[in-house]
């Protein structure tokens, strides 16, 4: 277990010197996921110790929001300040995201027509 964890950890201090490094506009810890990933498909797969130690991080992920509750609450008074700018950024970004996963959806998904309830697609 600590050598799954002392690996997740490793991928992400990587990423943060990376991003250090080369002043990339991304988030250390996303670079290090990324990393973790193309580790991982070279290796073929999540070996089931990773992948525990994984679940376990999943499942105590609630206690992660604790600082960024904290800080919400530390600048409340400048959200309500910030409130429409905020509201719209939110508003625009969910459109976005819904569009780009539906347009996704549309070229990844089946070719061919409709299928029926309950029918795999795919490809032929």
């Amino acid at each position: 277990m600590l050598t799954q964890l002392t690996l997740i950890f490793v991928c992400q201090l990587v990423g943060e010197l990376i991003v250090v490094a080369t002043g990339m506009p991304v988030p250390g810890p996303v670079l290090g996921m990324a990393l973790l990933f193309v580790l991982l498909l070279a290796r073929g797969g999540v070996p089931a110790e990773l992948a525990g130690v994984a679940d376990s991080l999943i499942g105590h992920l609630s206690l992660l929001f604790v600082p960024a509750g904290v800080g919400v609450m530390l600048h409340l008074r400048l959200i309500g300040e910030e409130l429409a700018p905020i509201s719209v950024a939110l508003v625009v970004s969910t459109v976005l995201a819904i569009g780009v996963t539906g347009a996704l959806m549309a070229w990844l998904g089946p070719r061919g027509g409709r299928h029926r309830p309950g029918e795999r697609g795919g490809t032929r």
